[in-house]
This record gives structure tokens, C-alpha cells and sequence, in this order.
């Protein structure tokens, strides 16, 4: 557990659940619009899943730092990681599993199963927070 709280992540790990999609159509004026639809079908781009809502400061931040990870270049490059944010006050169960818990982050394995990571510290910086997701990204 301590080694989990000095590597950035926090020892917290929230419950997984499956349901639908939300995909990002656009950005309006500090309002996320949201459409239930599925990934695209590209097989080889990488998928995360952000669970967020909001007016959630701590989403927000890692939002914007996650966009930064995925345009820095580096060996292990993030640039075709597609991110989906999923605002949970629009189903039930997403909220139930985490209202607590949010910023929420979770990647799509190859069979389709999410994969809940583990918390990132709001203290990371945007290069640390790269070379964690790229990390997850290769498990």
C-alpha cells in the first residue's frame, strides 16, 4: 500500500462497472455535451474511460492534463488514445458505484472489459502523468 501512495497512485480502488457508453460530441461555451454512443470500431487505438461529472474540480484538472499527456511526444506516444469521459449523474448506476470516487479512470481491454486503474494523485504532474497511462496502456 505504501508503495502504491509513493508511485502517485492513491490506495483507493473503486468497484467496476459495465454500461453503456457517453462520447464526447463537443465542447460549448464550459459545457461538456454528451451522446450515448459506443467507441469507434478502430482496433488499434488505445481506449480510456474518464467517470466524472459536473463541476468536479478534481475531474476537470485531470481532464486537462490528460489532453496534455496525450499531445506530448515521447517514445511511448499517447497521441492515439481515445478518452471518454463519462458524466455519471446521467446513469444511476454510475453514480451509485462512484459518487465518492470521482475523477474515476479505467481503460478498454481488447476484449471489450473495462479495467478500473489505479487513482492518480491530482499532485502529478502532466510527464508523470504520461508515462503512468503509457505504463497501463502496455500491462
Amino acid at each position: 500500500m505504501a508503495a502504491g501512495l509513493a508511485n502517485g497512485f492513491s490506495a483507493v480502488r473503486p468497484p467496476l462497472k459495465q454500461a453503456l457508453g457517453v462520447k464526447i460530441l463537443n465542447y460549448q461555451k464550459s459545457k461538456w455535451v454528451f451522446s450515448p454512443l459506443a467507441f469507434s470500431s478502430s482496433s488499434s487505438s488505445r481506449k480510456l474511460i474518464l467517470y466524472s461529472k459536473p463541476g468536479c474540480c478534481l475531474c476537470d484538472g485531470l481532464k486537462e492534463k490528460l489532453n496534455s499527456a496525450f499531445s506530448l511526444s515521447s517514445p511511448h506516444s499517447l497521441h492515439d488514445v481515445q478518452l471518454q469521459v463519462r458524466d455519471i449523474t446521467s446513469n444511476p448506476d454510475w453514480e451509485k458505484a462512484y459518487q465518492y470516487e470521482i475523477p474515476v479512470l479505467a481503460r478498454v481491454r481488447p476484449d471489450g472489459a473495462e479495467e478500473v486503474l489505479p487513482r492518480l494523485s491530482p499532485r502529478l504532474g502532466v510527464e508523470a502523468i504520461h508515462k503512468k497511462i503509457a505504463a497501463a496502456l502496455t500491462e
